[in-house]
């Protein structure tokens, strides 16, 4: 009992110099992130750790619940549909500011302009911001916005006419994602008048219910609570992401105090960490897929015969015992069983070496065989331990003749030279931004085989194709299901990549934050949460 009494006493104390020399407040919440953002503009991102260090600060037309998937109101208190789906009519919220952060003040409200200019940046190429940062919009392309998009018109200060090509029945799900981000207009107008645009997405202005202070890359990042911030308020005065990338280094500073909350705890230390009297330990199954994408368009990989023989060849369960560690089961298709559309009639490709060579032989390989085996440098909602997968895999190769030489980067350049078709074979995986099936069947649409876009394998496949634009456009669910489970049998046979696993996501955090509630998309949000 004292020995216990001591080791919180200390933790305590450590805590308070950790506040002390940073300058804190006593209600600060310290975030344990596993890794830095590539910028601070969502629209130039695809990935969890640059959203999560944006999300503070920011909001979009609609959102979701925090905890569930549920579409609210956000930046529009209200929109209309037309009876045919193809005018999304926004009514937006008046009185809601945007934050002074050094630098910049402004001079009014949000409004129409604003959110003329998040949009257009991401889609009219003669924008002034539109190559700003790179110019790389991935979601905004990858999800076919161009071609969805006919118009978007400010009829007045508060009234915005989004008007579609076609019908589209995810398209209040997409804009409550990320992408979808509204930023500043005014802002960004100040700072092109000065010749300095990039510092536009370095500097993130939003409307969200935290403002940003600082950021020390690869260390921390401040924000500190807006006071008028129109919606759930902070009941934190300061929120600090403690940069992290190792999950040792995350789980010693959650035990001594030194943040308050982690994600990615490693599944061999969740025994430990649910012991422990003075952590929380909340999970819930990820709305997510960890996958092995073939580039089908570098030999041998433009034969299917080879990849599903490399199907074959991977002792899946091996990988999910020992990787996994009872947080995770082997996934055979890319969307999740508890999603809606899953099409649990399709049989997984067992394992089966023998089979698998045989297959090498009639598709004309010849062995030994040399190949890339790409392996992601951080660890991932859908993925604990990328590095130990790959090892595993190549493990496995070997038996089949094949020679995978492991290659990794820096996680920004690793996605980059990925995305461009650089790998020959390349792990990676999806955490679901909206609970809509499309947002994962996508990864494997003609519109994200292009270069630089996210369908890795750079599979195209017609009959795929046309039954997930087609889906896009009915308004029935069970129509679109039906749609969805022909295409996993159509993905499953042509087999441009090997599903892994679908993970338990598992959060800690200490015993005293109470208010925080687990997003099914995967994403961390920290308005309505108190630190005790």
């Amino acid at each position: 009992m004292k020995t216990a009494q001591r080791s919180g006493l200390a933790a305590l104390a450590l805590s308070a110099v950790l506040m002390a020399s940073t300058g804190l407040s006593a209600k600060t919440l310290v975030y344990c992130s596993e890794g830095s953002p590539e910028n601070f503009t969502p629209a130039l991102n695809t990935t969890g750790t640059s959203f999560d260090a944006a999300r503070p600060v920011y909001n979009q037309l609609v959102e979701f619940e925090r905890g569930t998937t549920k579409v609210i109101p956000g930046l529009a208190e209200s929109w209309t549909v037309s009876p045919d789906g193809l005018t999304i009519t926004f009514k937006l919220r008046k009185g809601v500011k945007w934050h002074t952060v050094t630098g910049f003040k402004p001079t009014r409200d949000f409004n129409a302009d604003d959110v003329l200019f998040s949009f257009n940046r991401q889609w009219k190429t003669d924008h002034p911001y539109y190559k700003v940062s790179g110019g790389k919009y991935d979601y905004f392309n990858d999800m076919d916005m161009p071609k969805l998009l006919k118009s978007i018109e400010k009829k007045d200060d508060y009234t915005v006419v989004m008007t579609l090509a076609e019908p589209n029945a995810p398209m209040l799900a997409n804009l409550a994602m990320d992408f979808a981000t509204i930023q500043s207009a005014e802002f960004a107008e100040q700072l092109l008048k000065a010749g300095k645009p990039e510092q536009f997405d370095q500097i993130p202005v939003g409307t969200g219910p935290f403002s940003f202070v600082a950021y020390q890359k690869d260390a921390v990042i401040r924000y500190k609570a807006n006071k008028e911030f129109w919606g759930e308020k902070p009941k934190i005065d300061d929120l600090v992401y403690a940069i992290t990338p190792d999950p040792t280094a995350r789980y010693s500073k959650l035990k001594s105090g030194e943040c308050h909350f982690v994600p990615y705890p490693r599944p061999a230390d969740l025994a430990e960490m649910q012991k422990d009297p003075q952590l929380q330990v909340i999970n819930q199954p990820g709305l997510n897929i960890a996958y092995w994408a073939f580039n089908t368009q570098k030999k041998p990989f433009d034969d299917k015969r080879v990849r599903q023989a490399l199907n074959m060849g991977i002792d899946k369960a091996a990988i999910v015992k020992d990787v996994y560690l009872g947080a995770g089961q082997a996934a055979k298709n890319l969307i999740p069983p508890t999603l809606w559309g899953y099409n649990d009639k399709v049989q997984d490709y067992p394992y089966d070496p023998e089979k698998a060579k045989a297959m090498l032989k009639e598709a004309g390989v010849t062995t030994p065989l040399d190949i890339d085996l790409w392996y992601m440098p951080v660890q991932r909602p859908y993925n604990p331990n990328a590095k130990r997968i790959a090892e595993m895999m190549q493990a496995d190769l070997a038996k089949l003749g094949i020679n995978a030489k492991l290659v990794t980067y820096e996680w920004g350049e690793y996605r980059k030279r990925a995305q461009q078709g650089e790998a020959m074979t390349v792990q990676l995986g999806w955490t679901g931004d909206n609970g809509d099936p499309d947002n994962f069947f996508f990864l494997r649409g003609c519109a994200a085989a292009r270069p630089g876009g996210q369908n890795l394998s750079k599979w195209c496949n017609k009959e795929y194709d046309d039954r997930l634009n087609k889906a896009k456009t009915l308004a029935d669910p069970a129509a679109r299901a039906k749609l969805y489970e022909e295409m996993q049998v159509i993905e499953h046979d042509e087999a441009p990549d090997m599903k892994i696993a679908h993970s338990i996501v598992y959060e800690v955090m200490r015993k005293g934050v109470t208010g925080y509630k687990q997003s099914p998309l995967g994403g961390h949000k920290f308005n309505g949460v108190d630190v005790q």
